[in-house]
């Protein structure tokens, strides 16, 4: 089975958007890493020093190949990352080996099974 990396990096009031979204297009599980800083095309407002800007999360999900343009698809269509400039971005990055995926690789074949009935 190959799976993909989804990294999402997105305004932290939009997280739990992108997880639901995910959830609902077949992602078994993520991790979240909270209170990032990202910079677009425009630099970050600054006052007294300090940066004017929302916390941003970036959003890991390791995904089965299959799903994963969808999931990253509904995730940007969800968190309107196309149309709302710095909502947030989403990528895939492809994996060559994973440990530690028995459970989530064991959910996915029954899917699988089902799908094909």
């Amino acid at each position: 089975m190959k799976f993909k990396l989804l990294v999402v990096m997105t305004e932290d009031e939009l997280t739990d958007k992108a997880i639901e979204t995910a959830r609902a297009h077949g992602a078994t599980g993520c991790s979240v890493i909270t209170n990032v800083r990202g910079e677009g095309l425009k630099p970050a407002q600054t006052f007294l020093g300090l940066t004017v800007t929302g916390q941003r999360d970036i959003v890991l999900f390791l995904v089965e190949e299959h799903h994963s343009r969808e999931i990253m698809e509904s995730i940007a269509r969800a968190c309107g990352f196309d149309t709302k400039p710095g909502a947030g971005v989403v990528f895939q990055i492809d994996i060559d080996d994973a440990i530690g995926l028995h459970e989530q690789i064991t959910v996915i074949e029954q899917e699988i099974s089902e799908e094909d009935l």
